[in-house]
């Protein structure tokens, strides 16, 4: 694909992922994930075609910019959407896969110093809640999902959630591991809020507590 084409998926894709996207133009000019982004592809083609101190010039002025840190060495695929994106952090030899959601204070890095693989490996359609921390050379499968301010250590097999400090997988979270999520999103409406003047619906546990 051509740059043009990719940023216009980029911004198509927040389009279709925020309830609150604005028209294109205010995306392409306003959201920083969209920017981090944009900016990391300038910067991880010069770090593969030897020009790693162009790289890291780029990458730290998107860093300013931003305040989204991504190494220009980390591999991104398409179609991630860094939501709000404050603090987030990716590592050297992280790998991204394909329609990605991120919140704001995701880390994924590293437990060591030493060359090599240290990074963790991100599926396809994984979604990241915020303040999350996924640390090391782990495997996120595809179409995991981890909770709010998880801190993840082990794998996570494909279509699993992982909720905690540190993570544990969960099929049906609890009450209290759902009300630490950033917000909760019910049957794919976020913007739902109770009536007060209608009696209380019964207790149950968000469809996505994890974003």
């Amino acid at each position: 694909m051509s740059a043009l084409a990719r940023a216009l998926e980029d911004i198509r894709t927040v389009q279709r992922r925020d309830p609150a996207a604005p028209a294109w133009w205010v995306i392409a000019g306003s959201y920083q994930g969209v920017h981090a982004v944009w900016h990391h592809r300038v910067a991880h083609w010069f770090w593969r075609h030897g020009m790693r101190s162009y790289a890291r010039l780029i990458s730290q002025r998107a860093r300013r910019a931003t305040g989204i840190e991504i190494h220009p060495g980390a591999q991104l695929g398409r179609r991630l959407f860094i939501d709000h994106g404050t603090g987030v952090v990716i590592g050297e030899t992280a790998v991204v896969g394909d329609d990605v959601l991120m919140f704001n204070g995701i880390n994924l890095g590293g437990t060591t110093m030493s060359p090599g693989k240290r990074h963790p490996t991100i599926g396809d359609r994984v979604v990241i809640g915020a303040g999350a921390k996924v640390l090391g050379p782990l495997r996120v499968g595809s179409d995991a999902r981890v909770g709010a301010n998880a801190v993840v250590v082990k794998d996570i097999p494909d279509g699993a959630t992982a909720v905690g400090i540190p993570a544990v997988i969960r099929s049906h979270p609890g009450p209290t591991e759902a009300s630490t999520a950033a917000s909760a999103v019910d049957a794919g409406d976020s913007h739902r809020h109770p009536d007060p003047d209608q009696p209380p619906e019964p207790v149950r546990e968000p469809a996505m507590y994890y974003i």
